[in-house]
Order: structure tokens, then C-alpha cells, then sequence
């Protein structure tokens, strides 16, 4: 690995990550900041994407072609439907797909384009080095199925579809089409979430109540990650 790319998709995802830099240069391009420094001799580049899947998409198309990351790990948020998460827990996806993704009247599965595929997998690799981590630290994560989407899901209905057609255990809105350009462009890939609200929550709670403590647990831990890394 020569430069190690970070991202998030709000503000709020990467403030604490960059909490644990010092001397990082900024580079404005393509209506984003990126934030460059160097961390315990590893080069890295850590980024917002803003919220959604072109935006994502967008961001982590720029890490790896103009900034020249060759591998990238993301941390954020995301919703939790296994019953099993709790607010504050952590996820890492072992694949993730697009629940909004439909050309079912053509035959498909959902989340299918021809040519594609319904999930993508994360590497192997990074997620081993990922439970290394964990272990080491007395840290709790689990392994399983993120689905993402461009629509922040509160209906219980639109949960028990996504939860029963992908047995995905959490929701959010970008983690899949930093998958579809990974894979596509053979740059290994992360996907950590810390879980910042519930399928059994209801559609009034305060989402800005969890989200910077969440946060903080997924940027954390991706620290000891990134620790791992160097070693």
C-alpha cells in the first residue's frame, strides 16, 4: 500500500478522524475538500463525500484516480434492522448491495444490473486485519450485510423488504457505490458503521442525538485499524 484513502459521507464522519491528525494540507477540487497528511509514515488522503450514492460514487472515483489511493477504508453511520444492533454498535460488511436499485419489471433480481451483480464484497484482507484489531483492543463488531440506498428509510415496511429480499442487518446511503467503484477499478476496500439508530425506533427521534457519538465510535476504531495497518 502506498496512500490510504478515508472517507466519510458528512462533516460530522470525519471530524474525529482527522482529530488524530496533525499537518494536513488541504486540496479543494471538485466542489469537496480533501484533507492529505502523513500518519505514522503512511500517506493518506481522508474525504467527505457529501450524503448519497453519486456523491460517493464521485469521491472515492477522485481518491483513487486523482489522488492515487490504492486502498480505501470508509467510516460513517448507518441505520440498524437486525434486532440484534444496538445504537453506538459496529458493523463491518463482509458485501453490500443497492436496495433501491429495481429493474425487476425486466426479469432481475432486485439491486441486479446486467452485467453486475446484486452484492459486491469488501476484501477479505482488510476485514481480517479489521477483527485483528478489534480482538486486540476488546473491541465488539460483527460482519454482515450492508444495504444501501438514496432515501434515509423510517417506513418499518420498507425495512422487512430490504431485511427479507438482502438479509441485510444495516442501512445507509453510500457504502454500495463505493463498493461498485472499487471493485471496478481493483483497489481493495473497508466498509465500517457504527449503528446510529434502530429498526425499532420510531420516525420522530433526534438522529443528531446519536450521530456525532456513533460517529466517533466507527472513526475510533478505524484509528486502530489504520494502526494495524502500519505494522
Amino acid at each position: 500500500m502506498t496512500k490510504l484513502a478515508i472517507m466519510g459521507a458528512m462533516q460530522e464522519e470525519i471530524e474525529p478522524l482527522l482529530a488524530h491528525f496533525e499537518n494536513v494540507k488541504v486540496t479543494e477540487y471538485a466542489k469537496n475538500k480533501y484533507y492529505e497528511l502523513t500518519y505514522n509514515g503512511l500517506d493518506i488522503v481522508v474525504a467527505y463525500s457529501k450524503i448519497g450514492k453519486v456523491f460517493a460514487s464521485l469521491t472515492a472515483t477522485t481518491l483513487i484516480e486523482k489522488f492515487a489511493c490504492d486502498a480505501l477504508l470508509f467510516s460513517g453511520v448507518a441505520g440498524g434492522i437486525n434486532p440484534t444492533l444496538k445504537i453506538g454498535d459496529l458493523i463491518i460488511a463482509n458485501k453490500l448491495c443497492q436496495h433501491d436499485l429495481d429493474i425487476t419489471a425486466f426479469g432481475h433480481p432486485h439491486g441486479f444490473v446486467p452485467e453486475g451483480a446484486v452484492f459486491v464484497e469488501t476484501s477479505a484482507e482488510l476485514r481480517n486485519i479489521a477483527f485483528d484489531a478489534a480482538t486486540e483492543n476488546g473491541i465488539q463488531v460483527l460482519e454482515g450485510t450492508i444495504a444501501t440506498g438514496d432515501q434515509f428509510v423510517h417506513s418499518n415496511e420498507r425495512k422487512e423488504f430490504i431485511e427479507s429480499t438482502f438479509q441485510a442487518d444495516a442501512l445507509e446511503m453510500e457504502g454500495a457505490s463505493v463498493a461498485v467503484i472499487c471493485d471496478a477499478l481493483n483497489v481493495p476496500f473497508f466498509i465500517l458503521r457504527a449503528i446510529s439508530d434502530t429498526a425499532d425506533m420510531d420516525a420522530g427521534f433526534d438522529f443528531d442525538e446519536f450521530l456525532k457519538s456513533s460517529a466517533k465510535n466507527s472513526a475510533d476504531y478505524l484509528i486502530k485499524i489504520v494502526d494495524k495497518l502500519n505494522k
